[in-house]
């Protein structure tokens, strides 16, 4: 069981005990979990210069919704954004497009936030593309006061994809695992670390967390009386089943790009193998047979195939096999140690955690050439997850003698530090598209 070293999430997949104390659905996580502190580094190939004004009456708000937009365009590194608060601009007028050419502004957005007689708000945005001097249309929405920051994610989101062609993220959900003091807590937050709230507390370690494709479930390993169980929770109610609780240890979850199906690791036959199964617990199907230990499962998009980290060539390394089983093939051959592959939604890419010197970092791998590249330079990275676009990967790293969440893009040019003082970070993974509910 050692052949992963034990700094490794990969490692803690395998083994560890932890007493579950608490699991009832969603509630807002202590400030100390909620301050993340967001540090961009890089510069992009080609950035979208954009003017972006203060809200209308936005002060009135509780949320600040221009610079929580600026914030999401930025963090991606294709926007550089241009202050226009000055022009006290709002959706309801054309401004001056020509002015804003000679800035240097290649779009423009301005809006308002109206407070209604019901406590919710009215929220609308209008974009312009300067150098066309077009109008690029805009959205109204209306929402509580709890789903304004939501909101200013989807406006993010739709600029995004307007300006660049591909979906925006902005308004998707992360997982990931937090522990303050002796409090370890499995967290759902906004894509920027915010909006933090808790869906299960535990004395101990909480390993594996996994979305479900619809973004209304997580999977994870609970060792709730002593025994390891793979378990899947409903985010909203916090109901819960154990679909994986067989002799041994019961690991690794990962889901079916269709969500009726988890590849999971068990030893319930003697060593660590991969087993297929519904996500009901039934219909439970070995996937690999051999000798060696067979763990950390991911789908490929279209469900044909599993890869997985395996050290049956004497040290890990990564391997394809067949949903339907058969015989596996190695996929990683640079570098002696090579553990938890993820594969982008589009399936044109495998980001995994590659031993460099005494470091371990996050490596892409292109399936279609088998060429890899090594994305990070910090030293103790762990658990990379690709957001529902493909263009961002977010991982757990250390940086400066602190645990920390970072997201970086394909290229490695942009990189972005989610930072708390007072809490260890790890075990990221992004939600689908789909994740974007909120309570």
């Amino acid at each position: 069981m050692q052949f992963f070293d034990s700094r490794r999430a990969a490692f803690k997949r395998l083994i560890g005990t932890f007493a579950l104390v608490a699991c009832a659905g969603l509630w807002p996580v202590e400030a100390a979990l909620a301050q993340f502190r967001v540090e961009i580094s890089g510069v992009g190939a080609t950035q979208i210069p954009i003017a972006i004004g203060k809200f209308r009456d936005e002060a009135r708000a509780p949320q600040p919704l221009s610079a929580i937009i600026k914030a999401d365009l930025e963090r991606s590194g294709l926007f550089r954004s241009l202050d226009a608060s000055a022009d006290r601009l709002d959706e309801s007028g054309r401004p001056p497009l020509t002015e804003w050419r000679t800035k240097g502004a290649d779009a423009l957005l301005a809006g308002s936030v109206t407070a209604l007689a019901d406590g919710r708000f009215d929220v609308r945005y209008h974009l312009w593309d300067v150098l066309k001097g077009q109008d690029m249309g805009g959205l109204s929405l209306v929402v509580p006061a709890g789903d304004l920051r939501q909101a200013g994610h989807r406006i993010a989101d739709e600029i995004y994809e307007k300006l660049t062609g591909d979906k925006g993220v902005f308004a998707t959900r992360i997982a990931y695992v937090s522990k303050v003091g002796k409090q370890h807590t499995l967290v759902i937050a906004d894509s920027d670390g915010e909006g933090t709230q808790s869906a299960l507390t535990s004395v101990q370690s909480i390993i594996s967390p996994a979305w479900a494709p619809d973004g209304k479930q997580l999977a994870y390993v609970s060792f709730e009386g002593g025994k390891a169980a793979v378990v899947v929770q409903d985010v909203s109610s916090g109901r819960r089943r154990v679909v994986a609780g067989f002799k041994g240890t019961n690991s690794a979850p990962a889901w079916s790009p269709d969500g009726k199906q988890l590849v999971v690791t068990l030893s319930r036959d003697g060593g660590s193998q991969l087993y297929v199964l519904g996500a009901d617990g039934e219909g439970l199907r070995r996937l690999t047979q051999s000798a060696s230990i067979d763990t950390e499962a991911a789908w490929t998009p279209d469900g044909s195939s599993i890869y997985f980290v395996s050290d049956r060539g004497g040290a890990p390394q990564i391997y394809r096999v067949s949903a339907a089983g058969g015989q596996a093939q190695r996929v990683t051959f640079s570098g002696g140690y090579n553990i938890s592959p993820v594969i982008s939604p589009d399936g044109r890419w495998m980001a995994y955690i590659g031993q460099v010197d005494n470091g371990y970092r996050v490596h892409l791998m292109d399936l279609a050439s088998g060429s890899v590249k090594v994305l990070t330079d910090t030293r103790d990275d762990e658990s990379p997850s690709f957001a529902p676009n493909s263009k961002q990967i977010i991982f757990a790293s250390r940086s400066q003698g602190k645990d920390v969440l970072m997201t970086t893009s394909l290229d490695g040019r942009i990189k972005a530090k989610l930072a708390t003082p007072q809490a260890d970070v790890r075990e990221p993974v992004w939600g689908p598209q789909a994740a974007t509910l909120r309570r």
